[in-house]
């Protein structure tokens, strides 16, 4: 076992380096003025952001990011609140409210777009690109494989 990592588990590590990327993009975000956002605040409005010629609603943020009804509300309500997004009535049905980027929420999208691809290229550095190309394929395979136990469409 080695001494440095004396855990060997995936959901450890994966753990980990989680942290450590979140660590990195607020710490890059701040550096660049962006305040009061969270890397999932910054995944949402990247998401809207690269959706606004169609109309995205709470379901499609759950369904996207794999996160529950009641955590989406709470995070929605917060970037609602810090003047990021805003939401609108849709008159074909009173109940579905559409989410919109404020202008604030535009700009900020920028910087973090800016910080995502310094990021990413720091991250990209640490590995060759076989390695990289590697470490996708069996994340990729990873998370389908977990998207499907949580569906309840595997069957080992």
């Amino acid at each position: 076992m080695d001494e440095e990592y004396p855990i060997q588990s995936i959901g450890y590590d994966v753990k980990v380096i989680h942290h450590l990327i979140q660590r990195e993009m607020i710490k890059s975000a701040v550096e660049m003025g962006v305040d009061r956002v969270t890397v999932m605040h910054g995944w949402i409005i990247g998401y809207l952001a690269r959706n606004r010629e169609r109309d995205v609603y709470q379901r499609d943020i759950e369904a996207k990011f794999g996160i529950s009804r009641s955590t989406v509300t709470n995070i929605l309500q917060c970037m609602e609140k810090n003047g990021y997004i805003k939401r609108e009535s849709v008159p074909s049905d009173a109940r579905l409210k559409k989410l919109t980027l404020t202008e604030k929420g535009e700009a900020t999208d920028v910087i973090l777009q800016k910080a995502i691809a310094q990021n990413e290229e720091r991250f990209n550095s640490l590995l060759s690109e076989d390695e990289r190309d590697e470490f996708l394929k069996l994340t990729h395979k990873l998370r389908a494989g977990l998207e499907m136990i949580s569906k309840g469409e595997c069957n080992d």
